[in-house]
């Protein structure tokens, strides 16, 4: 486990209030929540790849329980911490290839990609599950699983492709920046 640094919290903090300030800016938004934001997964994932899982994961938290208490869509309390806290922590999956990436000379695109999928992905589970426990009434007659998969994909494969593509112009010249 690193070493939490005044640096790390530091930044940390600035990420979080980066995502924050970015998931304002919404380019879509889905009738029942969710959205295709400027990117604001981006720099809680760059502070993961950083930094490392566990402090990835919770700086993640801690964006997802902003979001809660910024004016997040609570229809009970399970939900509300399956789709903050856990679902937002999960972004710091990002991490898991945090030490490969930060040592490989070529910027590490294909592991740079993978850690993006991985957190989005684990950020889709949570909603996916979230729509079918709990809103599988807007599925109509449809299976809620396959509603709940589509309604997901429609706002979190946008965020996954401007992430990973963002992600992957930025990695090389910000990884250099000293820890």
């Amino acid at each position: 486990m690193k070493k939490w640094s005044t640096k790390m919290l530091v930044e940390a903090g600035i990420m979080i209030a980066l995502s924050i300030l970015l998931s304002r800016i919404k380019v879509y938004e889905a009738p029942q929540g969710g959205s295709v934001t400027a990117g604001s997964m981006i720099p809680i994932m760059l502070f993961a790849m950083r930094w490392g899982l566990g402090p990835g994961i919770t700086a993640g938290i801690t964006f997802g329980l902003l979001k809660l208490m910024l004016g997040g869509w609570v229809f009970s309390p399970t939900q509300a911490i399956l789709e903050y806290p856990i679902a937002f922590g999960f972004l710091g999956l990002a991490g898991v290839f945090s030490n490969s990436i930060e040592k490989a000379k070529d910027g590490s695109y294909f592991k740079i990609i993978l850690s993006v999928l991985l957190a989005i992905a684990g950020r889709f589970i949570c909603h996916l599950l979230a729509g079918v426990i709990f809103f599988s009434e807007y599925a109509g007659t449809q299976n809620p699983w396959i509603y709940s998969f589509g309604y997901q994909a429609s706002y979190l494969i946008p965020e996954f492709i401007v992430s990973a593509i963002i992600l992957s112009l930025i990695w090389k010249p910000l990884s250099r920046i000293e820890k």
